[in-house]
């Protein structure tokens, strides 16, 4: 009976052993094969502030964006240091504006890339008819093209589409993603039209530093006139200094705008010979041109800064209008 039992126990023992080791080859084989939990996201460069935002909002968290031209940095001069151009080589896609702004990085940077990088201007997809002809700028367009909301809805669906293409298994997501920001594009584009209505036709005009702002004059109602042209390499004369200041006493003109992007000397040069003219004209403020605020601030996102804009334009010009009267 002894001899019985002591097999039975041996039997039982070697068959709990033998799960255990199951188990556990089980467990481990388990372990080896599961998969992550995270997958690569798509690195990804933009230029401009105002792009860097849409490819934020568009991408949200399935990319990494980094943006290469910060606040208050004009693009037309900017020129990438070693560590941008690493950034820009090491990307797999690279967002930026096109029509020749930021010629000092498509003219020198992309010569290196052979094509191993994806570089996709954003203004691509806008019709050339609803671009602004500008025969003294290289390329033949202006390309600030942002100044106009709508416009700007069609380099958003540029980003859409490249990143959708890019990376088809969150295409779903991006499709979201911009669906839900073309939205917040087409209010504020309906917005800045009726704010700009509340100014009387014959005084909507805008005169700033450079001459920026002609996409937001033809699609809100304004006449813009600009110290200098739309290129702010171009230098500043005399001859442009007196000429802009006899359009300012003949139209009766009171108040002129900076830009936060653009040296400031040349508008106070233009309001000292209006004053020597017997004429005031007074800054109306600072408005972003060809760079956004501070990240973190309303003027930091590309809504946030239309709205700021078209706000200051539209106080300053109606606090104007109320002195007159």
């Amino acid at each position: 009976m002894d001899k019985f039992f002591f097999k039975r126990s041996l039997c039982f023992f070697g068959l709990l052993l033998f799960f255990i080791s199951a188990g556990c080859q089980n467990e481990k084989t388990d372990i080896t094969n599961a998969k992550p939990t995270t997958e690569k996201k798509l690195n990804v460069v933009a230029t401009i502030g105002m792009i860097t935002d849409v490819v934020n909002n568009v991408g949200g968290d399935r990319i990494d964006v980094t943006g290469i031209i910060g606040e208050g940095v004009d693009p037309h001069l900017f020129k990438p240091t070693a560590r941008d151009t690493k950034r820009l080589l090491d990307a797999d896609i690279i967002f930026y504006n096109g029509l020749h702004l930021e010629v000092r990085i498509t003219g020198t940077v992309f010569d290196k890339m052979k094509d191993k990088t994806k570089a996709v201007a954003v203004t691509d997809g806008i019709d050339h008819s609803r671009l602004r002809v500008a025969t003294e700028f290289m390329g033949g367009y202006d390309p600030h093209v942002w100044h106009d909301a709508s416009l700007w809805m069609k380099a958003t669906e540029r980003v859409r589409d490249t990143l959708a293409h890019t990376d088809p298994k969150n295409s779903d997501y991006y499709h979201s993603n911009a669906k839900n920001y073309l939205t917040k594009l087409q209010v504020l584009h309906e917005d800045m039209q009726k704010l700009a209505a509340q100014i009387p036709a014959k005084r909507r005009v805008l005169v700033t530093t450079h001459d920026a702002f002609g996409y937001l004059g033809k699609a809100y109602g304004f006449e813009v006139r600009g110290l200098m042209g739309i290129n702010t390499e171009d230098e500043v004369g005399i001859a442009d200094v007196r000429e802009l200041a006899q359009f300012i006493i003949e139209r009766k003109i009171s108040t002129m705008f900076v830009e936060t992007s653009a040296a400031p000397q040349g508008i106070y040069a233009v309001q000292a010979a209006v004053k020597a003219k017997g004429f005031n004209v007074k800054i109306g403020g600072g408005l972003f041109a060809d760079a956004m605020g501070t990240p973190g601030t309303r003027e930091g996102t590309y809504v946030g800064m239309m709205r700021y804009n078209i706000d200051t334009i539209v106080n300053s010009l109606q606090t104007e209008l109320a002195y007159q009267e």
